[in-house]
């Protein structure tokens, strides 16, 4: 990537921006300065990147800051700096403009002969398309001064259809500011995302009878299985099996578990897993 900056064939005119880094020192100074235009004050890259564009077109480093603007996020040339470059280009032959017309019919008309065609190239912009365009009436210099306001939008037109290699492809400031600014809709509010179980909950046992006697019945035959587990302990444990300490651990196990169940179960039946046997037993 080379550092050079972009220059035009015109001679050099000014201060003469030979590196990047000149460009963009140069555009530290002015950002700070009361020179820079509102819209590039404090703002040193946007002041490089408006004397790079204007380089390309052929304008001097203060020419570029004054000449170039950012409207609605695109670069744009005011209209008397387009008509100064297309009128400093060999190829034009000449720009006239006139104003005809009144009321409605106010024309703005704008003629620009280039080197070499065989016919010059006219624009026309009338109040009628002014009103059409919703600008008729606007606050600001449609209102204050729309004869100078037709004049340059035909001027736009013109220069760009017969010297598009002089502005390429930059619109006039004054049109750009004339385009609606694009809106961004506001988002409708969002409903509250509710997370659902991939299956439906049991019921609750209090509310199903029969969902608590299978309960009663289930943890019975769980404390019987325990009881018998416990007696099975103990003969191993008898038999040296096991060690008192994993007797104990065991034993514990199950007589919480039974514990558990007991409590949870309003059949007496189940009661018949003794717990003070159980612990009486740990203790020998």
């Amino acid at each position: 990537m080379t550092t050079e900056i972009s220059t035009s064939t015109a001679p050099a005119r000014g201060l003469a921006l030979a590196s990047f880094d000149d460009a963009f020192r140069f555009s530290q100074m002015v950002a700070k300065s009361e020179f820079a235009p509102k819209d590039f004050k404090g703002k040193p890259e946007s002041c490089l990147l408006a004397i790079q564009h204007g380089s390309e077109i052929g304008l001097s480093p203060m020419q570029s800051l004054q000449s170039i603007a950012v409207i609605n996020g695109r670069p744009c040339v005011w209209g008397d700096a387009a008509l100064a470059l297309v009128q400093s280009s060999p190829a034009c032959e000449y720009v006239k403009e006139y104003v005809e017309g009144q009321g409605d019919g106010l024309t703005a008309v704008c003629v620009a002969q280039r080197r070499g065609y065989p016919a010059p190239t006219v624009s026309r912009f009338s109040m009628a398309d002014a009103k059409r365009a919703g600008l008729a009436g606007k606050a600001g210099p449609w209102s204050q001064y729309p004869e100078r306001m037709l004049a340059l939008r035909a001027r736009g037109f013109a220069l760009r259809n017969a010297f598009a290699d002089c502005l390429r492809g930059l619109v006039t400031a004054e049109e750009a500011q004339d385009y609606p600014t694009p809106s961004v809709p506001p988002q409708a509010a969002r409903e509250p995302v509710v997370v659902r179980p991939k299956f439906d909950a049991p019921a609750p046992v209090a509310d199903d009878p029969m969902g608590k006697a299978r309960l009663a019945v289930s943890s019975a035959k769980t404390i019987e299985a325990l009881d018998k587990l416990r007696r099975l302990v103990e003969e191993r444990t008898a038999q040296g099996k096991f060690n008192r300490e994993q007797h104990d651990e065991l034993v514990a196990l199950m007589r919480t578990k039974a514990e558990m169940l007991i409590g949870d179960s309003e059949d007496s039946d189940v009661e018949h897993f003794d717990a003070a046997e159980i612990e009486a037993e740990a203790r020998a």
